[in-house]
């Protein structure tokens, strides 16, 4: 009975507080037609030794921990510090909910209140907030932020940016009546500065770019964004890769910063949980969705947090709302603010030079090897695109043989780009794991 939440002597309990005399008489309303007549196909139950040992042979049937993954697109594997998990875990961040009443969640409201300045010290904006889904909805929120604050209703967006970050601002796109147009990357993987003044007019609420895009390459946001001001609009940098900005210049010159912030402490884990941030200029706090967490002092001038403003539709009338898909992320956002203070600035400058050193190297050794070569030759962080002369669905095959994922197939996104891989080399890479990559792709390629 211990996975089981009602006793056979609580159901008979229940049963005669509501007047039946069984469960089929309970159910009797539904039509029997509707009714299943038999026991669910389930097998028998497991004693918790039998329990423990089906979890283990599920577990064994994953892919081994010896594996080689160079996967990013996204989700980047990067060590995460005992401390963080031992923080986490404490009852009173682990069960707080969304924080309502200030008088009882000044933790919880301090905790958001650091994570808004540690984004807005990487991001160089002005005001940051907490609690959205993920990268991939903060970017059309962002969008629809922009259209607010201009009243246009014309986006350009590079095809640079995440392609499932797209596909979710499309989806957005189509309710809200938003014309979307796209724009092609150049020769070298960025930004395709003439295509981009070609389509830019009076129209344009917003050009939204990812740096590094989705190719790994470092765009230049400070161009975009004058570009995009020349004709009214706003610019939206998209960053999937928070490490990053351990070492590049951060994006002050854009208006909004949609960010994922996945790398600072969250596992891939299948895509979540995540936390999205969107960071702006302080003339744009009134139109930004989710909330923000301000300070203060009480009537005896000590210290205290508040919600200075959450424009969702539990606070205020619906149609005022900004958002709806927003939630209560304050769990992943305090493991973002102690993975960050662990690091330090320095620390976190250090950690992004690895991901620099690691990423470079492998794309040297990579370039030596007949038939694959760098498909773009702007700037790179810690993603590349490999072009392969062959067949790459065949050797990413190949290579998934020895416990090695070579990136993701850009075939699948991008036809132009089918015989090509992204790969990614973070911290946790070892530069011998590499070595060895690198001579099994010569094999792969053979």
């Amino acid at each position: 009975m211990r996975y089981l939440p009602k006793s056979e002597r609580d159901r008979r309990e229940m049963l005669a507080a509501l007047g039946a005399a069984s469960i089929g008489e309970l159910f009797g309303c539904v039509p029997a037609s509707a009714r299943m007549s038999r026991p669910l196909d389930l097998p028998a139950a497991l004693s918790e030794p039998e329990i423990l040992d089906f979890f283990r042979a599920r577990a064994a049937e994953n892919a081994p921990g010896d594996t080689l993954r160079l996967l990013g697109a996204g989700a980047y594997d990067h060590f995460r510090p005992v401390v963080v998990d031992a923080l986490l875990s404490r009852g009173e961040f682990l069960t707080a909910y969304t924080p309502y009443q200030a008088e009882i969640s000044q933790g919880t409201l301090q905790a958001i209140f650091e994570f808004q300045t540690m984004m807005c010290q990487l991001t160089g904006q002005e005001v940051a907030n907490a609690s959205m889904y993920d990268g991939s909805t903060a970017l059309p929120e962002a969008v629809m932020m922009a259209v607010r604050l201009t009243e246009r209703r014309r986006v350009v967006v590079a095809r640079s940016i995440h392609p499932e970050y797209r596909q979710v601002l499309r989806t957005y796109a189509r309710s809200q009546g938003l014309e979307l147009v796209e724009l092609p990357w150049a020769a070298n993987g960025q930004l395709d500065s003439k295509a981009l003044a070609a389509v830019l007019n009076d129209e344009t609420a917003a050009v939204a770019v990812q740096s590094p895009n989705f190719f790994g390459c470092v765009e230049d946001v400070a161009a975009a964004a004058e570009a995009a001001h020349a004709r009214g609009a706003l610019l939206i940098d998209v960053i999937t890769e928070g490490v990053s900005l351990g070492l590049l210049r951060p994006p002050a010159e854009a208006d909004i910063v949609a960010l994922e912030a996945q790398s600072f402490a969250m596992p891939p884990s299948y895509g979540g949980p995540w936390v999205g941030v969107i960071a702006s200029k302080e003339k744009f706090v009134r139109s930004l969705p989710g909330r923000l967490a301000g300070q203060t002092t009480d009537q005896d001038g000590r210290r205290g947090f508040v919600l200075t403003l959450a424009t969702r539709e539990q606070h205020i009338r619906r149609e005022k709302a900004t958002s709806n898909i927003c939630t209560n992320q304050a769990l992943c956002a305090l493991a973002a603010t102690i993975f960050l203070s662990v690091y330090g600035k320095q620390g976190l400058r250090e950690l992004a030079e690895q991901n620099l050193a690691k990423a470079h190297y492998l794309a040297d050794a990579l370039a030596k090897l007949s038939g694959a070569k760098r498909a773009f030759t702007a700037p790179f962080f810690n993603e590349f695109v490999v072009s392969v002369g062959g067949d790459a669905a065949r050797a990413h095959r190949k290579l998934l043989e020895k416990k090695m994922v070579a990136g993701v197939e850009l075939g699948r996104w991008y036809p132009e780009l089918k015989n090509h891989l992204l790969l990614c080399a973070t911290e946790t890479a070892k530069r011998a794991d590499l070595d060895r990559f690198a001579a099994a792709f010569a094999e792969a390629l053979r």
